[in-house]
């Protein structure tokens, strides 16, 4: 299993708001300090505003902020809301016919309860577990 570029970006995004917190930030700021290019930001954020955890505010003095406080926001449904059912193997997915073992394996039951656990996990992740404290992420995403 492999974290997406799309997850990841909106994780950084939602940190880089948490750090800079009651401030207007800007699109290229984030870009810059994520690593990550503007114009695929620019879907991500869209995403992120979409679901309700940024607003984002047009015209010469825009950019976005967060839309919800940072204990509001549960690291488990940013990854459900970006990276949707993680299907492990065809029959997880629903396909068992490209399987010759589907109706006897247990392998499946095994793989369902581990990510049940793995987003149990990060639905006990909020936010501001991310940030609170956090003085090194602070001094990389912080905007002077």
């Amino acid at each position: 299993m492999r974290l997406t570029i799309r997850t990841s970006l909106a994780m950084r995004t939602l940190m880089f708001c948490a750090v800079n917190t009651g401030r207007i930030v800007r699109k290229h700021e984030v870009a810059e300090a994520c690593g990550a290019s503007e114009n695929h930001l620019a879907q991500v954020i869209h995403l992120l505003a979409r679901k309700g955890y940024l607003k984002t505010i047009r015209g010469r003095a825009g950019g976005l902020m967060l839309a919800l406080p940072t204990d509001q926001i549960r690291v488990g449904q940013v990854f459900r809301d970006f990276e949707g059912v993680l299907p492990f193997t065809e029959c997880t997915d629903g396909d068992q016919s490209s399987c010759p073992l589907s109706g006897v394996c247990q392998l499946k039951c095994v793989l369902a309860d581990a990510l049940e656990a793995f987003y149990a996990r990060l639905d006990s992740v909020l936010l501001t577990d991310l940030v609170a404290g956090n003085h090194g992420l602070t001094e990389l995403l912080k905007v002077a």
